[in-house]
């Protein structure tokens, strides 16, 4: 289930001048307008002003911290909330169709700039992205390698087979019927799915 916040616009928050600007742990850019992370502080937050981000994908149970929620509403920030236990005793199994929506929402160009983030950024959040990538058509060895690079000595293979088997076929169909309409927006913000196309494109040429 998705908890989705529209944050109102607030008052305007402080500028980031003489502010040093600290990222959440585990930050790093998955593309060009998503980020993950581990839980931001509010030591964070001039860090993610500057990324003037539009959305949070929220991949914890539990509810958001009103810090940080008043924090989104001064920068007009959505909230999307995916609750995925992060339990390995008694083990909870990700749930498919969660992972499902998450990639909607994280492929809307129309979210972006937009940061994934669970409790410490590796295991929920290293999961969304692999089964990103796998929709990217990334190998399932540069998947693991990053997922890896992010849980470190915590890997979890757990995760890493329900990357494996994740099916984004019927993602890929509904992202035929939507990834058309922003023609608003540049050619590089539709870049994600720019090797799928082109193959699309190859098997339409070749029928």
């Amino acid at each position: 289930m998705c908890l989705v916040r529209e944050e109102g616009e607030g008052e305007g928050g402080e500028g980031v001048m003489g502010l040093s600007l600290s990222p959440p742990t585990n930050f790093a850019m998955v593309e060009e307008g998503i980020y993950r992370s581990g839980f931001p502080r509010s030591l964070n937050f001039p860090f993610l002003r500057s990324l003037q981000l539009r959305s949070i994908v929220y991949l914890c149970t539990e509810p958001y911290p009103e810090e940080n929620l008043s924090f989104l509403r001064s920068q007009n920030i959505r909230l999307f909330q995916f609750g995925i236990e992060g339990k390995t005793e008694p083990f909870v199994p990700i749930p498919q169709e969660t992972i499902m929506e998450a990639l909607k929402v994280l492929i809307d160009v129309r979210n972006h700039p937009v940061l994934i983030h669970c409790k410490r950024g590796k295991h929920r959040t290293g999961s969304l992205v692999g089964c990103l990538r796998k929709l990217q058509s990334w190998c399932l060895s540069s998947v693991f390698e990053e997922y890896q690079h992010f849980a470190g000595t915590k890997s979890r293979i757990t995760d890493m087979r329900f990357i494996e088997t994740f099916d984004v076929t019927q993602l890929r169909q509904c992202l035929y019927s939507i990834i058309y309409r922003y023609q608003g927006y540049s050619s590089n913000k539709r870049r994600l799915m720019d090797g799928e196309e082109s193959v699309q494109k190859t098997r339409i040429a070749s029928s």
